[in-house]
C-alpha cells in the first residue's frame, strides 16, 4: 500500500504498512482498484457526454464511488469489493455504448481493465496491474497535481452526495467528475492543463456547496444562533456523529415518544441551529468535544452510537458492539443500517439502560450567513467605530496528530477587538472558550459544518460589498487546518475565488512537491502556519 491523502500521513511522507487512520493494506489496495475503475468510467462517460449521450447511472455511481474512498469512510474489504464489482458493471454498460458510437478507437487501460473475481484477486490487481495506485505516475510534479485534483474530486463528491440525498443536483457536477477522471488517465499531462483542472475543481465545489446549502435551508430552515447544552440527562441515549442532516431528521422522528434522548457529537453540533429540529424535546444536547477524542469519550458510556459520513475513526473493541453505521460508512464487525430504519439502534440504546444525570457546560452554534448578515449593520458600525479591528476565520478539518493546539492558542491570544469566524470540526479546539462579545456581537461565531463553507464565503463577499473592496482587502485572515479531502476541496474553492494569504497547517500536504508548493506560494501567497506569536504579529500588522 501507499497512501498520503490525509494530513496524518506517516512520517509526513505516506503510509506504507498500515494507515495512520487504521486502514489495512488490503483496504488501501481495494480503494486503489476502485479509483482505477472510476478513471475508466470517467473516460467513457466523458466521451459519451461529448456526443450528447446521457450517463445517469455513471453520474451517481462515480460520485458515491469517490466519496467511499475519503479518509475514515470505508474500512470494510467486502463492501469495497462490492463497489469494485458494481464499477465493472457500470463500465461494461458504458463501454457497450462507447463502442457503438466510436468505431475502432483506442481506449486507456483503465477503460478496458477487468477486475479479479474475489477480494484477494482484486488486492492482487492493485499490485500487478501497471497504472493502479498513487505511485504509477513517475513525474513527481505531475503526480502531485493529479493527486491534488483527485483529492479535490473526493471532497466535491462528499458535498455533492449530501446534496443529492436532499434532492439537489446540478448536471455540471457529474460532467466535471467525468471530465477530470478522463484527464487523469493521461500520464503525460502538462502541468498547465492540470492546474486549470484543479482550479475548475475549486469552482465546481462552490456549486456543490451552494446546492447543499439550498437543500439544508429549504428543508430545515436557516440556522439560528443557539445555545447547546453539554450536560447529559438520565435515560437511554443515542449519540449521532457525522454530517448527514437527513439522517439526523429521520433519527429524531423514529425516536420520538420512545424515551430515548438524542445527542450530537462532532460535526453534528450545527444541527441544533436548524429550526426544524428544535421541535423535538428529546433532542437533548451535545456529547463530548472533538471527534479525535472519541476513543476516550465513548469508553464505558452506556449509549448507542450512530456514525454517518466520515467524521470518526475506526471504533475500539471496547464499544464496537454499541456502534452502528449508515450510508457509505462501513467497518468490519460493525452493524450497518442499509435502509435508514434505526430500530436496532433504538433497541440497543434502551437495552443499555441509559446515562446518568451529568452536569455540563454550553456551546454556541447557528451563525450561518442569514444570522450574521441580519446584524451586518452592527458589524459594519463596529468596524467603522474601531471596536472591531480584525476578522479571523479559524477552522477547518481536525485530526489527532500533535500540533493542533496551535489553533486553540491562536484564538486565546487573539486581541479582544478581533471577531473569530469558525466552521468544521476544527472549531472543537476552542469553541468551549468564553471570548465575550463586542457591542453585543459574540466574538466567536460558529458558521457550521465544513459543508457550510459556502455560508462563510457569502459572509466574506457581503462584507467586501459593504466596504466596497475586494475580499483580499478586508481586515480578514484565514487560518485553516486540514485533515482530509473535503478540506482540500474547500481550499481549492478559496483559491478559485482568488483568496490569497491563507495560512495552512498543522503541516503541509505530503502530496505537494516543492515545485507545486512554490507555484501556490507565488500565485496565492499560501503560507504554512508558524508560531502563534509570529503569525498574530504578521496578521495584525
Amino acid at each position: 500500500m501507499f497512501c498520503y491523502q490525509c494530513e496524518q500521513a506517516a512520517k509526513g511522507t505516506g503510509c506504507k504498512k498500515i494507515g495512520v487512520c487504521g486502514k489495512e493494506p488490503n483496504v488501501a489496495d481495494l480503494q486503489d482498484v476502485l479509483i482505477y475503475q472510476l478513471k475508466g468510467i470517467g473516460y467513457l462517460a466523458h466521451a459519451l457526454r461529448e456526443n450528447n449521450i446521457s450517463t445517469p447511472i455513471a453520474d451517481r455511481f462515480v460520485m458515491e464511488g469517490l466519496f467511499t474512498t475519503v479518509t475514515n469512510v470505508n474500512f470494510d474489504p467486502e463492501r469495497l469489493a462490492g463497489w469494485i464489482k458494481k464499477a465493472q458493471e457500470v463500465k461494461n454498460g458504458l463501454k457497450g455504448l462507447y463502442e457503438k458510437e466510436f468505431k475502432n478507437s483506442t481506449l486507456p487501460a483503465s477503460a478496458t481493465f477487468v477486475n479479479g473475481a474475489g477480494i484477494q484477486d482484486m488486492v492482487n490487481d492493485a499490485v500487478v496491474i501497471e497504472g493502479i495506485g498513487v505511485l504509477a505516475i513517475q513525474n513527481e510534479d505531475v503526480r502531485s497535481l493529479q493527486e491534488l485534483l483527485m483529492y479535490g474530486l473526493k471532497g466535491v463528491a462528499a458535498y455533492a452526495d449530501h446534496a443529492a440525498i436532499l434532492g439537489e443536483t446540478d448536471d455540471a457536477i457529474p460532467a466535471f467528475f467525468h471530465k477530470a477522471l478522463s484527464a487523469l488517465n493521461n500520464v503525460d499531462a502538462s502541468v498547465d492543463s492540470l492546474v486549470e483542472l484543479v482550479m475548475e475543481c475549486g469552482t465546481i465545489n462552490i456549486r456543490a456547496m451552494e446546492i447543499l446549502d439550498k437543500g439544508h435551508t429549504e428543508r430545515f430552515g436557516h440556522p439560528e444562533p443557539t445555545v447547546v447544552s453539554t450536560a447529559l440527562k438520565k435515560g437511554p441515549a443515542i449519540v449521532i456523529t457525522g454530517h448527514d442532516m437527513l439522517v439526523m431528521e429521520k433519527l429524531l422522528k423514529q425516536t420520538e415518544g420512545k424515551g430515548v434522548n438524542v445527542y450530537t457529537h462532532g460535526e453534528m453540533l450545527p444541527a441544533h441551529g436548524y429550526p426544524a429540529f428544535k421541535k423535538y424535546p428529546h433532542f437533548a444536547g451535545h456529547f463530548g468535544t472533538a471527534w479525535q477524542n472519541q476513543q476516550k469519550e465513548f469508553d464505558g458510556v452506556p449509549a448507542a452510537f450512530l456514525f454517518n459520513t466520515n467524521c470518526i475513526q475506526k471504533p475500539r473493541e471496547s464499544y464496537m458492539d454499541q456502534v452502528f453505521t449508515t450510508d457509505l460508512v462501513a467497518w468490519p464487525g460493525v452493524k450497518h443500517i442499509d435502509d435508514h430504519d434505526f430500530t436496532p439502534v433504538i433497541e440497543k440504546a434502551i437495552a443499555l439502560g441509559g446515562l446518568k444525570d451529568t452536569p455540563g457546560g454550553t456551546l454556541m452554534t447557528g451563525f450561518g450567513r442569514n444570522a450574521v448578515m441580519s446584524v451586518a449593520d452592527k458589524v459594519i458600525e463596529g468596524v467603522k467605530a474601531g471596536a472591531i479591528k480584525h476578522f479571523m476565520l479559524v477552522g477547518g478539518c481536525d485530526g489527532a496528530k500533535p500540533g493542533r493546539n496551535y489553533y486553540t492558542e491562536l484564538v486565546e491570544q487573539a486581541p479582544k477587538d478581533t471577531v473569530i469566524l469558525t466552521l468544521a470540526c476544527g472549531k472543537f479546539r476552542f469553541n468551549h472558550l468564553d471570548l465575550g462579545d463586542i457591542g453585543g456581537i459574540p466574538r466567536l461565531l460558529d458558521v457550521g459544518q465544513c459543508n457550510d463553507a459556502y455560508s462563510a464565503v457569502k459572509i466574506a463577499m457581503a462584507l467586501a460589498e459593504a466596504f466596497d473592496c475586494g475580499i483580499n482587502d478586508l481586515p480578514l485572515s484565514l487560518v485553516l487546518s486540514w485533515y482530509e479531502q473535503k478540506a482540500v476541496a474547500v481550499l481549492l474553492s478559496l483559491l478559485a475565488l482568488g483568496v490569497k494569504g491563507i495560512r495552512l497547517g498543522p503541516t503541509l500536504p505530503a502530496f505537494i512537491t516543492p515545485n507545486i508548493l512554490n507555484f501556490l506560494v507565488e500565485q496565492f501567497d499560501i503560507k504554512p502556519i508558524s508560531t502563534v506569536e509570529e503569525d498574530l504579529k504578521a496578521i495584525l500588522a
